[in-house]
């Protein structure tokens, strides 16, 4: 007797707060844990740019619910909220209607927390009922209103490699930059869509990976806005220590602009001391306090978790009814430098795995 195909289901989840960890396993309805209860792994999907999941690796060394609020908490303390983000300045999106602009949260915090933090948009855990699953919330409520978010949940029993390839990616001179891998200049999407026709499969799941090679970059899934990417992020980037220092100026500045708890955090009360003393000892923008910067700066690989690679769903189209990657309006894979590439080029291995 051949073993059941996998089951594909979705999940509506409603945050109980603008930050908020959802254990799906003991969210999911009788109905739902049924029909999983016949499969040893599980994929989860988070179709949103600022909510989703930690690789299981990760959750295993933080243990439990409440030091993974308190890891997810560090990084919001980085990047406080309401900080004076260029993201969040939406008179400057030209890409949003007036209407738009009316409904759009401002959650740059949110989007560089989801980055930062490692988070990511699909993964594989092992089906064990007593394990939890966290869905990490970082957006879920703008203006009094709570959102609603969906997340796919596919049951299946092994995945195998049926396809691979390699694409080079130009990058530019600069030594911070982001590229959107959506871009369709690029040729990732048609190759990706290339191998899923040949390969006939029905549900699985693409990896997109830096080559072996690659050093000094990251990959993510987040919305690839230009002032996100181009300056709240290349911020970040070039030197994450000053980044903290003027975010949490403005912070300061502006405390009714930053939520309470927030404030309290060891992290966030180390930036404020550090700037109080930059202060006081009147260094303002000068020579010393750069290289005060320079020198307290984290390694950008250790402050961020990005990872050297995502994965991304293949299920039916809704619209065509054919096996395609299946991804949130807003989504896109993002590869990120922090050094110049050696000839101007990122080399990505791009496999596609089936979920049976």
């Amino acid at each position: 007797m051949s073993a059941p195909r996998p089951v594909d289901l979705t999940l509506e989840i409603v945050p109980r707060a603008r930050f908020d960890l959802v254990d799906l396993r003991a969210s999911l309805p009788r109905s739902h844990a049924a029909a999983l209860a016949a499969y040893p792994h599980c994929l989860y999907c988070s179709f949103h740019t600022t909510a989703g999941f930690f690789d299981r690796s990760l959750v295993a060394r933080l243990g439990r619910q409440q030091t993974v609020g308190a890891y997810v908490e560090a990084f919001r303390s980085i990047f406080p909220e309401g900080a004076g983000y260029e993201h969040d300045r939406l008179e400057r999106r030209s890409e949003l209607s007036p209407d738009q602009r009316d409904l759009e949260p401002r959650n740059a915090d949110s989007h560089l927390a989801f980055i930062a933090s490692g988070l990511r948009t699909c993964v594989a855990y092992p089906n064990r009922p007593h394990e939890p699953v966290f869905f990490v919330e970082l957006d879920g409520e703008s203006d009094g209103r709570r959102r609603r978010r969906r997340t796919r949940i596919i049951g299946f029993h092994e995945e195998r490699e049926v396809a691979s390839t390699r694409l080079e990616i130009p990058v530019s001179a600069h030594p911070v930059d982001s590229i959107n891998l959506k871009d369709p200049r690029l040729g990732l999407y048609d190759r990706i869509s290339e191998l899923i026709s040949r390969s006939g499969v029905e549900k699985g799941r693409v990896r997109i990976a830096l080559h072996a090679g690659e050093r000094h970059a990251g990959l993510a899934i987040n919305e690839h806005e230009t002032l996100l990417m181009r300056h709240d992020l290349a911020e970040v980037l070039r030197d994450p220590l000053r980044f903290a220092i003027e975010k949490g100026r403005h912070a300061w500045a502006d405390p009714r602009a930053v939520p309470g708890k927030t404030l309290g955090y060891a992290q966030y009360d180390f930036v404020r001391v550090l700037n109080r003393l930059v202060d006081m000892l009147g260094l303002g923008e000068s020579r010393a306090e750069r290289m005060l910067a320079r020198t307290m700066a984290l390694p950008i690989s250790r402050f961020f978790r990005m990872k050297r690679s995502v994965s991304m769903l293949v299920s039916t189209d809704d619209k065509t009814d054919q096996p395609a990657l299946v991804e949130g309006t807003y989504q896109s894979p993002i590869l990120v430098q922090w050094h110049r590439a050696s000839r101007q080029a990122r080399v990505l291995d791009i496999t596609l795995l089936r979920l049976r």
